[in-house]
């Protein structure tokens, strides 16, 4: 039987069945099915002493005889509780329901099998409407000792399609297929790494044997899942470099050094050099540039990309800078406008708010080539926006960039621009090597000199006080400070009401007219938002209370504090770009996290991260952990790799096997021509038809 084919020629899998898998689980056909993994198994391979129980709320197997049995009252009814034994020591199994049936049914000192979910509380053990069998019948059967439990929803439970239905289907797939199964992978490969054959991998995910057998079978279909993902990347990245010819800028000329030895502001970094370098190198070697650049917030990357810019306009190109938003263009705009007024360079700025007279002007200039830098949003990707000569494309923040849109700068002129990505959210390297692995990828880590570190603590509630005293003794230094207040999008009436009583205990702590204070919200008209924003920047008012509308892109060098109320309920990368906001100028600068007294572990987690390090990096490698990959990228690309098995954070050194084996096979083989993977070749064009995978990555 074809993998191909649709579920409807396994046994027992109806129309309508079928249809209920395709919409619930995306399961369509026989090979889907067979790549739907169990997501956890239960384990009756192992039988265990009651002295050996560990509190863990596991699934666990032992056996014993029932010495007791009693009814015990509760605030609502009662419970009944037997006592069971084994040689080691004793536990409590539990019933709430069925109790009269139970007590009848059950036989004293008789050797049982139970199994169940382990409970622990007050020191001992119980296992709540146990599994129970007589060991005599436990004897007498044959069964599979590690259950596979598949994901599911309500609609497929409630339509009769359990998991042990969906055991079956998989079951009969594999009885009319397992001898038919190909292997994607060369013969050397599977040797060097000692690992499974496929067909056994596939039996042993959904039918283990053994512990050990599962822990084979899923590093094989892991490894194999990351080494086609890397295989399509690493093989696009060299595609990029030799068939896609870039423009040659071998030029270092009057703009880039008049701007280099009169204009800086400051010595770039160590970090700011050695980018430049690897960026310059990428330019005069006349391939087409596609390069990320990572760095954090406030480490310098915006003078790195106008040191780029005047490479190309040294060398007869014109440059653009594309942002995600208006604040974040016109600050881009504003800055480099600054940077160069003394230069002899035109730099407009390009947003859906530009007026049309001005558009025009601007269309114009950019046509006849005299336009040499343009800022803006998604307005740059119209039509109507046409470059002379584009020789270079920068992206800000490209994570809110759908690869449609990239595309469409590709298009603006005969051969593609070169391509700088940059971007402030740090992405761990695991997680860059897979979503990014097509690019090159740049870091800046490093601050410039004369920034320090802005200091961050945690305070509770309580401490609520003594915090204001704080405020009030930096506001006296001529200091301004924000206040920001979380925003959770299911309830914008909760929100609006937080940040209102905030805003009322904030006027009565700091009354006008010795203090001014500024607010800021999501329902706000954006020309009262920009009003109150323009007070706080030229100093007018004091204080910020903000939802996190703050969180992108405004520079105040005198705001040296940043208040986080609620911090508990922030994510972790969210609270590292508003700690961003502050220290900015060449005072210290102070980060504080108001939380109340009850937090989850993992808020824990995230609040002691916040005051250990600022480490953008670092942060992220938490963040991931805690997260997971799919809502790091923001939810434009959640989902992005949509993995069936690995995990892009617990598989870290599977994936990075993955990739240098990929590219040691592309290294010898780049048209995967050869013999010995002939296997490779065929399962990577399968995929690339198939799958969907392949067109977010990009």
């Amino acid at each position: 039987m074809n993998l191909d084919y649709p579920i409807t020629y396994i046994k027992g899998i109806s129309v309508q069945r079928a249809t209920l898998l395709y919409t619930e689980l995306g399961i369509k056909t026989c090979n889907d099915l067979l790549n739907f993994f169990p997501f956890r198994y239960i384990d009756k391979t192992r039988f265990y002493q009651i002295n050996e129980l560990q509190p863990n709320s596991s699934e666990v197997q032992v056996v014993g005889k029932i010495t007791q049995v009693k009814s015990v009252a509760q605030k609502r009814g009662s419970r009944l509780v037997a006592t069971f034994q084994d040689a080691s020591g004793s536990m409590e199994l539990i019933w709430f329901k069925g109790q009269k049936w139970i007590k009848d049914s059950l036989k004293m000192n008789t050797p049982y099998v139970v199994y169940g979910k382990l409970n622990y509380y007050n020191g001992s053990y119980s296992i709540p409407h146990p599994e129970m069998e007589l060991v005599t019948e436990y004897k007498k059967k044959l069964q599979t000792k590690m259950q596979p439990v598949y994901p599911s929803t309500e609609k497929l439970a409630n339509s009769g399609i359990s998991n042990k239905l969906i055991r079956t289907y998989i079951q009969n797939l594999l009885q009319q297929v397992y001898d038919g199964i190909q292997e994607s992978l060369s013969v050397e490969i599977i040797d060097n790494f000692k690992l499974m054959q496929k067909r056994d991998a596939l039996l042993n995910v959904h039918f283990p044997k053994s512990q050990e057998n599962l822990a084979k079978a899923q590093y094989r279909l892991k490894f194999e899942e990351l080494f086609f993902i890397q295989l399509h990347l690493v093989r696009k990245k060299l595609i990029n470099k030799t068939k896609i010819k870039g423009f040659v800028f071998d030029t270092v000329g009057n703009n880039f050094n008049n701007f280099y030895k009169n204009h800086l502001p400051f010595d770039l970094t160590n970090a700011q050099k050695r980018v430049l370098k690897e960026i310059r190198k990428d330019l005069g070697s006349g391939a087409h540039m596609n390069r990320l650049l990572q760095g954090d917030v406030g480490s310098g990357k915006t003078i790195v990309a106008l040191l780029t810019m005047l490479l190309a306009i040294d060398n007869g190109f014109q440059a653009t800078i594309m942002a995600p938003t208006e604040i974040l263009a016109s600050q881009h705009f504003n800055a480099i406008a600054e940077l160069t007024h003394d230069m002899m360079l035109t730099v407009e700025l390009l947003t859906g708010s530009t007026k049309t007279k001005k558009r025009r002007a601007i269309h114009e200039s950019l046509e006849n080539g005299t336009l040499k830098i343009l800022i803006g949003t998604h307005a740059l990707l119209e039509d109507k926006v046409k470059f002379q000569n584009l020789g270079i494309a920068i992206i800000d923040e490209q994570h809110r960039f759908g690869v449609a849109q990239r595309s469409k700068l590709w298009m603006k002129n005969t051969i593609p621009p070169h391509i700088l990505v940059m971007t402030a959210t740090p992405i761990p390297r695991t997680l860059a090597m897979s979503v990014y692995g097509d690019l090159d990828i740049s870091i800046i880590d490093e601050l410039p000199p004369g920034r320090k570190e802005v200091k961050t603590v945690h305070r509770f509630d309580s401490n609520r006080l003594s915090v204001f005293k704080f405020l009030k003794d930096e506001i006296a230094k001529g200091r301004q400070v924000y206040l920001v207040y979380p925003l959770i999008q299911e309830s914008e009436a909760m929100d609006y009401k937080d940040l209102m009583d905030g805003y009322e205990s904030i006027s009565r702590e700091f009354p006008s007219p010795k203090y001014q204070i500024s607010i800021v919200h999501g329902k706000m008209k954006p020309a009262d938002k920009e009003y109150e924003m323009q007070r706080f920047v030229k100093g007018e008012t004091q204080i910020m209370v903000a939802t996190t509308v703050i969180e992108v892109g405004v520079n105040v060098p005198n705001a040296s504090v940043m208040v986080i109320e609620s911090a508990e309920r922030f994510g972790l990368s969210q609270l590292h770009q508003l700690r961003g906001r502050v220290g900015r100028g060449a005072d210290q600068s102070y980060c504080i996290l108001l939380s109340s007294f009850k937090l989850s572990p993992e808020a824990k987690t995230r609040l002691k991260t916040m005051t250990e390090t600022s480490d953008g990096f670092k942060i992220a490698e938490v963040d991931l952990k805690l997260r997971g990959p799919g809502n790091i990228m923001g939810t434009q690309q959640s989902g992005v790799l949509n993995l069936k098995i690995a995990d892009v954070v617990k598989d870290s050194q599977i994936l990075v096997l993955a990739r240098n084996t990929a590219i040691d096979v592309l290294h010898k083989d780049p048209n995967l021509n050869a013999k010995e993977n002939i296997f490779i070749n065929k399962a990577l064009t399968k995929m690339s038809k198939t799958s969907k995978i392949w067109s977010n990555i990009s």
